[in-house]
């Protein structure tokens, strides 16, 4: 994918290059603008057709809260653009899949190459019980391409490696390493909730984990308590 980052650091757009008849997809609502681009909605099934394709797109819809429909845009002369923003204001990082797959936490997928899908993987129970990552299901990428992921703050990537596990709050987990061995508890036991940290993550093994410097929940309760109750 070529593509420039503009717009700062605070508040970037991926301007996408494409030449005739190149396919971006990308995440619904994300275009800002474009040119000599045709766009269109299509059923986010990841290429199945169909019952079966209806079927996977509602799916994954009730698992994973992200919407049953994805746009794909198709340069119709050389030299075509195509502005993409996050809904979130932090980074935008590419990820090269192929080689190495990632698994994403909801809101991170922004655009990517038609090459490059993401499927919803199954947890196992004691993960989806207290998980942030799409409840029963995480988002797992596959094929070869690029890929561009969005964060609430900027993105530091960590490298995790045998023997030295990490431990991530949920809510800054952005992205990570499918090789990676992780589970998800509460930080400091059955009365961590007292410190303040909540859920966390714990991956093992080798491999690297992005994580966004912002928590969204944190901004959330901090603007809920501006908001007059109906009782005042």
């Amino acid at each position: 994918m070529n593509f420039e980052l503009t717009g700062g650091t605070a508040y970037p757009m991926a301007v996408i290059h494409m030449n005739n008849g190149e396919v971006v997809n990308l995440e619904r609502g994300a275009m800002a603008y474009s040119r000599n681009v045709d766009i269109k909605g299509k059923m986010n099934n990841n290429g199945k057709s169909g019952l079966g394709g209806l079927m996977s797109a509602i799916g994954r819809s009730i698992t994973s809260g992200e919407s049953m429909f994805i746009t794909e845009a198709t340069a119709n002369a050389n030299h075509a653009e195509l502005g993409v923003a996050p809904s979130s204001i932090g980074k935008i990082m590419k990820l090269e899949v192929g080689y190495e797959q990632y698994r994403l936490n909801t809101g991170a997928y922004l655009a990517s190459d038609p090459s490059v899908h993401y499927n919803m993987v199954r947890q196992d129970i004691s993960k989806a019980f207290f998980g942030g990552t799409g409840g029963l299901f995480v988002m797992e990428t596959s094929g070869t391409g690029d890929i561009l992921i969005a964060s609430f703050g900027d993105i530091v990537e960590l490298t995790v490696e045998p023997g030295q596990p990490l431990t991530v709050d949920n809510e800054h987990v952005l992205a990570w390493s499918d090789n990676l061995n992780y589970k998800i508890r509460i930080a400091s036991g059955m009365f961590g909730f007292t410190s303040g940290e909540g859920i966390v993550n714990e991956f093992n093994g080798s491999g690297k984990v992005l994580i966004q410097t912002r928590n969204v929940r944190n901004l959330a309760d901090d603007i809920q308590r501006f908001i007059p109750s109906k009782s005042s």
